[in-house]
Parts: C-alpha cells; structure tokens; sequence
C-alpha cells in the first residue's frame, strides 16, 4: 500500500516526532511505501487567497488552481490511503494542518458533483494530546475533533477511518511521570499502527 503520511509539527523536539517516527518505521518494515508531506518543513502556505476564495464561492472550475495545491492533490490521488500526524492545538489542528485542508480540498477535487479526488482506502489520525481522557471534558473535545475530521474533512474521501489520540503528554503540570511511562507505550502502538497499516 501506498500511503501519504501529512504530518504537522514545528518541531523535531517533540513526541508527535517520534510518533512520526516509529509509524514511518512500521510501515516500512510491514512492506509499504509511503511519502511524507512534512507542512512546516514544506513551509506550506497555508493562507486562503482572494483567488482561490472566489473561485470556492462561485464553484468555478475555470479558475486556476496554485501549483503548491496541485502537487498536493496528485500525492493523494497517487496513493492508497492517508496519514495525518499532528498535536491537538486548543482542541484543534495546527493552523498549518487546517490550511492544507481549506486550500486543498477544493471544488472539482474534493468536492462537487464530478469530483476527481479518489476514495482512499483508508484515512488515519494519529494525533497527540497534552490532555488526560479520564477527564469528561478531554472526552468531548476529542468527540469534536472527530466530528470535524471523520464527519466532515475525510466524510466518504475514504472507505475506513480512524482516529488515535495519545493523551497525557504534557509536560510539566506533575505529569513528568505519566510522559514518560506513556513514551514508550505509545511510540509502540505507532509502530504498530504503521505495521499493521
């Protein structure tokens, strides 16, 4: 299978990197190819222009499409399935993440009556959270984050979806303990989600 992995992160400092890390490994040692949209080291504009507003708003095919848009709509619809890699930001994605999704999801592409994006096999979400989901409130927030990403940005763009948070890594706030026993534990599920892609 072949899978374009989106990952959003500013750092390489970080856990979600190493969650990047051993998914990528997972997947390579189970056989699978994969190519890697790494957004801030892309520096991906993430900025909706006039242009490409206008030609949302009135559904016009005829207007163009940037480039940078182009090139990531043809790594999707030369894939099989899709990665999103990235840390829960105030119970949203980094600004980065949503941007590729308003710019790339354009009409024609991702949505409309002859749309050309493919339906991809499958859709994943590997997303880290500072957060415990004992919590009820942490609970709900997720629940959100689901809605927004299975229900309306992956819909039926993909046959199966999933959506995996990694909670309790914040540092500091008495949690030190908590981050480094959940490190290990959950940078082997990433490799396992990679594996058994």
């Amino acid at each position: 299978m072949k899978v374009l992995v989106v990952y959003c992160h500013p750092s390489h400092n970080s856990f979600t990197y190493q969650v990047r890390e051993a998914f990528l490994k997972g997947l390579s040692d189970a056989g699978h190819e994969y190519i890697i949209s790494d957004l801030y080291e892309m520096k991906f504009n993430p900025v909706f222009s006039e242009n490409e507003y206008l030609r949302e708003a009135f559904y016009d095919l005829s207007a163009s499409i940037p480039e940078d848009v182009i090139a990531e709509q043809d790594k999707i619809n030369n894939s099989d399935a899709i990665a999103f890699i990235y840390p829960d930001f105030w119970t949203d994605a980094p600004a980065l993440l949503a941007g590729w999704f308003q710019r790339v999801w354009t009409y024609g592409f991702a949505y409309g009556d002859n749309r050309t994006m493919k339906t991809l096999d499958k859709a994943i979400f590997l997303v880290t959270m500072g957060g415990c989901l004992k919590d009820k409130h942490r609970i709900e927030q997720v629940e959100a984050m689901k809605t927004v990403m299975l229900g309306d940005r992956i819909s039926d763009r993909a046959k199966e979806t999933e959506f995996v948070v990694f909670d309790e890594m914040t540092r500091g706030y008495g949690n030190d303990g908590n981050r480094d026993s959940n490190t290990e534990k959950f940078v082997k599920e990433a490799y396992s989600y990679g594996y058994n892609f």
